[in-house]
This record gives C-alpha cells, structure tokens and sequence, in this order.
C-alpha cells in the first residue's frame, strides 16, 4: 500500500478570508515503511503572511517572494499524491487549504478526499486518547517520538515526525530507509519527489529468534504496552 504523509503551512487560519498556503510537505510510506520519496514546495501565495502565522513557521514575505504559485506546480503535487491514501493531521484544515487552492487553479476541481482516501491522524488519536492532548507535539511525548529538530513548524519536517506517529500509533513502525533507489527525480524550484520502485528483491530467508531474542522481543512489547496505557495487543496474544 501507498500512502502519502502531508503537511501545509498557510498564510493564516482561514481559506474563506483569503488565506493561502505558501508550503506543502509530503513523505512517502510503501508497506509501512518510509522511502526515500518525497515532495516539498514553497509557495508564493500573492498576500501578505500574518504576523501570527510567522511566529508559527517563520517563513517571511521576503522569502517566499520568487518561489513559485501553486498553480505552477498543482499538475505535479496531484502526480505524485495520486492513487495513495492521504496521511494528514486535523486534515479539515488542510484539506480546506488545498481545495481552495485546487478551485482556485482550476474551476470545478475535484476535491482531493474524492481523489484520495484520507486517514486524519488527529481523530485517530482522539479516539485512541479521548480527553487527553493530541497535538503532534503531545503524540510524540506520548510514543517517544524524538521532535527536537520542530523548533518552528515546517510542512516536511512535520510531515516525517506525523508519518512516526502514525506508524507507532497503528502498531509498530518500520523506520529503516528502504535500500532502494528512486525511480525518478523530479527538478523545479525546491520540488522533489520520486517514486520508490520494488522489484528484484531475493525470497525472504526465514530466521527462528533464540530465546534471547524472544526475552527481548517481551520487554520491548511490555514497554509498548506500558507507553499505551495497557493497549498492546500482542502481549495480550503472546500471554495466551
């Protein structure tokens, strides 16, 4: 399965008052494992950014003034996210960004949840953690989930802390980097996206743990079980 992990940042909080997006990040899961694919573009968005929202993110006027209209590289960003379901945390917000963005590129576009199947990480959560905090701050202290390089917000650096979360909220992650090569590389002004291609891989040898190996695999299910208050349920199956 492929699945698209998507943050934006935005000029403010609301399409409806002109709003724009001015970055897009995205990051690639095959299989529930990361690859090296992703995509990520700054973007002019024609207004101001609000103070406020710099204080957020940091991007500046001044730095977004030769970066490129979403118009420039909407073909593009639906190339890639194409096909794949969408990861996105409170993806209202996002979502209401990009389809504002879409119809303002193209008159009747079709909304990106009739494209793609959409996950919102943020009621997964709720569900999952009902009456706690769920920001993707508190969901990485909640799954260790290592978020010191997020002193600002930033549409790709998020985007590869929420797709952790979402692998270790969902039961377990695979983070190792595929040793795979692109199957394309895409140039424009900060756009870069590949497809990872699996093929010709070898038949899997079937190594049995030592018992080492399974007192280890224990404690590691027990710590998990004890980071999800008591949601873990392997140990529940290995304890049968």
């Amino acid at each position: 399965m492929r699945q698209i992990v998507l943050d934006t940042e935005t000029t403010g909080l609301e399409p409806s008052q002109g709003h724009r997006i001015i970055e897009i990040g995205c990051v690639e899961l095959v299989d529930r494992r990361l690859t090296r694919s992703s995509f990520h573009q700054y973007l002019q968005p024609d207004r101001q950014v609000e103070e406020g929202a710099v204080q957020v993110h940091g991007i500046s006027d001044e730095f977004l003034a030769d970066k490129p209209r979403f118009g420039d590289v909407a073909e593009q960003f639906l190339d890639y996210i194409g096909g794949a379901q969408l990861i996105i945390h409170n993806a209202d917000f996002d979502l209401g960004f990009l389809n504002h963005e879409l119809r303002l590129w193209r008159k009747g576009a079709a909304s990106l949840e009739s494209q793609c199947e959409v996950i919102d990480t943020l009621k997964l959560a709720r569900s999952r953690h009902p009456g706690q905090r769920n920001s993707l701050d508190a969901l990485c202290k909640r799954y260790h989930i290592d978020n010191t390089r997020r002193d600002l917000h930033g549409a790709l650096l998020d985007a590869e802390i929420l797709a952790e979360v979402y692998l270790a909220m969902t039961g377990g992650q695979a983070s190792l980097e595929l040793d795979v090569q692109p199957a394309r590389q895409r140039d424009g002004q900060g756009a870069q996206a590949a497809r990872v291609l699996l093929k010709d891989r070898p038949p899997l040898a079937v190594i049995r743990a030592t018992e080492v190996e399974i007192d280890a695999h224990r404690q590691r299910l027990a710590a998990i079980d004890k980071a999800s208050e008591g949601r873990c349920v392997w140990l529940r199956q290995s304890d049968a």
